[in-house]
């Protein structure tokens, strides 16, 4: 329990921090779906993972996407201090992987491209930021430090240290 205690508050301090409209820490608490996504998934994803309550991790994942809007599937894993910011329509899907520090934005996907099994959603990195609209799609690798232009379609690795853009996504500039 400690240990959700402290991603609890290091998520707080973080949309804290990213957010300019967010005045202080009570606010967060009451009124921002993403971190309410982000702390259910932190539970459903100890149930599913720990406890082996694989469906009641997904029931209640469910009932979090009818109230946020935003849909984590409870087998995802995702990193420390992950911010979604306007969430409506966002997907992680079940096998994706999120590192730290990460920042997503409103109709982002984190989807697979199929029926096959096993690893078949994204890996991202550390320090990522997936602008609104930018869909990332299959078993590819997106590298630490990356951002992702709004509306881009992610379908092959990215490296490191880049920013890429469009549809189908180019790296832009690479940092």
């Amino acid at each position: 329990m400690v240990g959700l205690l402290t991603r609890f508050k290091e998520d707080m301090k973080a949309y804290k921090s990213v957010d300019p409209a967010a005045r202080n820490y009570l606010e967060i608490f009451l009124c921002y779906p993403g971190f309410h996504a982000v702390m259910w998934h932190r539970y459903n994803h100890f149930l599913s993972k720990k406890l082996k309550l694989k469906l009641l991790a997904r029931f209640s994942s469910q009932l979090v996407r009818f109230f946020t809007g935003i849909e984590i599937h409870p087998g995802a894993t995702i990193g420390r201090r992950l911010v979604i910011d306007h969430g409506m329509g966002v997907v992680i899907g079940e096998t994706s992987i999120m590192g730290d520090d990460c920042i997503m934005y409103h109709g982002t996907t984190l989807g697979g491209k199929g029926t096959e099994l096993g690893k078949r959603h994204p890996t991202v990195g550390n320090n990522v930021i997936i602008y609104a609209g930018a869909k990332i799609l299959g078993n590819i690798t997106i590298g630490d430090n990356v951002v992702i232009g709004a509306d881009s379609l992610v379908l092959k690795d990215l490296p490191s240290d880049c920013i890429a853009v469009g549809c189908p996504v180019k790296i832009v500039t690479q940092l």
